[in-house]
């Protein structure tokens, strides 16, 4: 940055309810001790778009609305909140929506998934190990192919987890520290699930930029630390051409807690779906089991074996995810 001179980021639309409450888990804890948490309740973005992703969607449609676009593609996993709310923000905005999304027909039609038949989205379903390797070139075919018919599709990545995508959180970051002003505190750590990587760079970018002193914290629930620390990179140096200003930075500035993302990702193990529901009824806040139920476990784990002793205040990003738990009903005991 030059001098007091405010960065200039991307224009974007507004669908998101902001800015979203930030609220101490006060019984969690007084239960873990020297240590206080809170939640930053971006799990009520909205209710078709909730959570993290309707905040990336904002800058990525309106570029693709600038595009002259009339298709949104965009990929995930058979549950995937993104998908769905892309799906969601197509429909509102009289927009044609195709999700390449990893499942079979053999899959129930429930919760995300049958919220995206009921927003009128194409659907190609395709194996995991395709995802895997050729989401991107399976979604460049689905784009030339409406191309043919006269189309022009716009093509965005799992989780919106782009350069255009990272300006989402480095606005809610600007969010948080306009917030702690009210709080009267600031906060030593903000800790966020990290599932495509988007997320985390728009909250390290933003906090560098404005000399904050938190440290960032990703919980990766899939891959590990290093496959991270690279796509977090490649993700804020894609960002810099929208603003062409960089931030100086190494991937050991990346701080990623790995070692829980347990069986795979969105699998679950049985403590974690206790610690959900430990949550649920200490808090009344409910995490999902993909995403912020890995995370949370993860930090309070982290908390429990004294390795982020140095952080008296803590924010914990609530990603959302509330429609991804009913899958899971079967693996909770009542």
């Amino acid at each position: 940055m030059r001098g007091n001179e405010i960065m200039r980021i991307p224009d974007s639309m507004q669908f998101a309810n902001l800015p979203t409450k930030i609220e101490k888990l006060n019984r969690l804890s007084a239960e873990l001790g020297n240590v206080e948490i809170y939640i930053k309740r971006d799990d009520q973005t909205g209710t078709e778009y909730s959570g993290n992703k309707v905040r990336k969607l904002e800058f990525a449609i309106k570029e693709a609305i600038d595009q002259g676009c009339d298709y949104l593609i965009t990929c995930g996993g058979i549950q995937s909140n993104h998908a769905r709310a892309t799906a969601a923000i197509a429909a509102r905005l009289g927009l044609n929506s195709y999700l390449v999304l990893a499942g079979s027909n053999d899959d129930d039609i429930d919760s995300n998934y049958f919220l995206d038949k009921v927003l009128g989205a194409s659907i190609k379903l395709i194996t995991p190990e395709a995802y895997k390797e050729r989401r991107m070139e399976i979604m460049k075919a689905v784009a030339d192919e409406l191309s043919s018919l006269g189309h022009k599709a716009y093509i965005i990545p799992m989780g919106a987890s782009n350069g255009i995508g990272t300006f989402g959180y480095y606005r809610a970051m600007e969010e948080i520290l306009a917030q702690e002003k009210e709080l009267g505190f600031k906060f030593d750590a903000i800790v966020t699930a990290v599932g495509s990587g988007g997320t985390y760079a728009g909250l390290f970018y933003a906090n560098r930029v404005n000399n904050n002193t938190a440290k960032i914290f990703g919980v990766n629930v899939c891959d590990d630390a290093e496959y991270f620390k690279n796509q977090i990179s490649h993700i804020l140096e894609d960002s810099f051409k929208y603003t062409g200003e960089m931030i100086e930075f190494t991937e050991e500035d990346i701080n990623i807690i790995d070692g829980y993302v347990g069986i795979g990702y969105a699998m679950s193990r049985p403590e974690e779906i206790e610690f959900i529901q430990k949550v649920a009824r200490l808090e009344g806040v409910i995490l999902d089991p993909v995403y912020t139920g890995k995370a949370m476990y993860g930090l309070v784990e982290e908390i429990k074996k004294g390795k982020l002793g140095n952080y008296k205040n803590i924010l914990f990003v609530h990603t959302g995810g509330l429609f991804g738990l009913f899958p899971k009903k079967d693996m909770f005991t009542f």
